[in-house]
C-alpha cells in the first residue's frame, strides 16, 4: 500500500463517491445489493490504484473500473430481469401518480428499472451520459468509438424520452 495509492483513492472518493453510489443504485434495485456493489467498486478502485499509471484521466480510470465492476456484478446476478430490446421499452408500465414529489421519485425509480432491463453496454452508456460525461469520455470508458457512442445515445435518449412524454390528448376528431 503506497502513499500514492491512498492519495489517489482519497481523491477519487472525494470527487466521485456520489456518482459511484448512483451507479450502484441504478444497476441494482435491491438496496442491500446496491450497497454491496458500491463497496465492491470502492474495493476494486483501491486495488486498481496500485497499477494506475496516469495514462488517462483519474475520472476515466474511476468510471472504467466502476463500470467494469458493475458489469461483472450484473453478469453474476441471476435475479436480474431479462433484458429487452430498446424498441420494446414502451411496453413497460407507466405511472399516473398525481403529486410532483411522488411522481419525481416514481420517475427516477422507473428510469432505473428501464436502465436495468437494457443490455449492459446500453445501460453503461446512458448512465455515464446521465452523470454528465461527454461522448469522448463515454467512448474512453466503454471502448466504443465516438460515433458509436453518439448513435447509441441518440437512440437511447429518444426511446427514454418517449417513455416519459405525456400521451397526446385525443379530442375525438
Amino acid at each position: 500500500m503506497s502513499g500514492q495509492q491512498a492519495r489517489l483513492y482519497h481523491q477519487a472518493g472525494e470527487q466521485f463517491a456520489p456518482a459511484i453510489a448512483r451507479l450502484a443504485r441504478a444497476m441494482e434495485r435491491d438496496a442491500d445489493k446496491a450497497r454491496d456493489l458500491e463497496q465492491d467498486i470502492h474495493l476494486e478502485l483501491w486495488r486498481s490504484f496500485a497499477r494506475f499509471d496516469g495514462n488517462c484521466a483519474l475520472k476515466t480510470w474511476v468510471f472504467r473500473v466502476a463500470h467494469n465492476v458493475a458489469a461483472d456484478h450484473v453478469g453474476r446476478n441471476s435475479r436480474k430481469p431479462a433484458t429487452i430490446d430498446i424498441d420494446e421499452i414502451e411496453t413497460l408500465p407507466v405511472s399516473n401518480s398525481g403529486e410532483k414529489a411522488a411522481a419525481d421519485a416514481h420517475a427516477l425509480t422507473r428510469l432505473h428499472a428501464i436502465i436495468r432491463t437494457l443490455p449492459l453496454l446500453d445501460a453503461q452508456v446512458i448512465l455515464l451520459w446521465l452523470e454528465g460525461h461527454s461522448g469522448a469520455e463515454i467512448a474512453e470508458v466503454t471502448g466504443l468509438s465516438s460515433g458509436a457512442v453518439a448513435t447509441r445515445l441518440s437512440r437511447l435518449r429518444d426511446k427514454l424520452t418517449a417513455q416519459f412524454e405525456l400521451p397526446e390528448n385525443d379530442h375525438g376528431e
